[in-house]
């Protein structure tokens, strides 16, 4: 019998992640697996992972054809950084089904403060706005796509917030390109990282589906809040704030869980 309760909670955390990505632009997949485990209620931290890591795939693939529309994408380097990255998130995603569930849920929690500090410090770079992936900086790109990819399926996580800087530091792109593009590349770690977790029946099909609604709308919702509001950097300065409460929260918990 399927548990209403459980779907119904499925959908809120969708919604709220749909929204704080729609709200601030980045970051809010990686609130995906602490709201799987700790307010839906998944019992198994692997599931929680290779479940969030199919939303956050179906997520991006939807946020990448408007940023196509919107001409923002480079595709050349998108496919150079997703097919480095693959490789990266499949290696990743290997390694993370072998760590105790509760051990890897304690170290999510020391990269959400990592992702948070790096959200405070924020990209001010214009960037060069007809930056290209040459034969010259391939390899930087490369380079930056593999181990973006690995810590993707690691932690089961869209990795956004990793290949953004990345693709900037690695061809010099403005932002709006650099998020544009990162989405390719979000959507192949995800799918990846998913269809990894799935061989091993690590992904909650069902619960995926009502995740991934719960996103769209709330993604929705929260672009048209962020158009009213100001960018002068205070959202993102409260997001990272809740990212840091929810950090806190996940060390204690897996803390005492793994290492007592």
């Amino acid at each position: 019998m399927v548990d209403v309760t459980y779907l119904l909670l499925g959908l809120l955390s969708g919604a709220l992640v749909g929204f704080s990505l729609g709200l601030v632009g980045g970051g809010g997949s990686i609130l995906a697996v602490p709201l799987m485990v700790y307010v839906v209620g998944v019992t198994n931290p692997h599931i929680a992972i290779g479940t969030a890591a199919l939303a956050v795939a179906a997520n991006a693939a939807t946020g990448l054809a408007s940023h196509a529309r919107a001409h923002t994408v480079k595709w050349r380097c998108g496919g150079m950084y997703a097919a480095a990255g693959v490789v990266g998130a499949f290696a990743g995603s290997t390694l993370g089904k072998a760590v105790d569930g509760q051990q890897l849920l304690f170290l999510f929690a020391l990269l959400m403060v990592a992702v948070g500090v790096l959200m405070i410090r924020g990209r001010k770079a214009k960037g060069d706005p007809m930056a290209q992936c040459t034969r010259t900086n391939a390899p930087r790109v490369l380079g930056f796509g593999l181990g973006s990819g690995a810590f993707s399926g690691f932690f089961g996580i869209g990795g956004g917030f990793l290949i953004v800087p990345g693709l900037i530091a690695s061809t010099h792109m403005p932002i709006v390109n650099a998020v544009g593009t990162s989405l390719v590349a979000v959507t192949a770690f995800g799918l990846t990282t998913a269809l990894n977790y799935a061989a091993s029946g690590l992904v909650d099909w069902t619960l995926a589906g009502i995740f991934i609604a719960g996103g769209v709308a709330g993604g929705l919702a929260g672009t048209a809040v962020a158009r009213r509001l100001s960018g002068d950097g205070k959202l993102t300065l409260v997001f990272a704030g809740l990212i840091f409460l929810v950090a806190s929260y996940m060390l204690w918990h897996s803390a005492r869980a793994a290492f007592n």
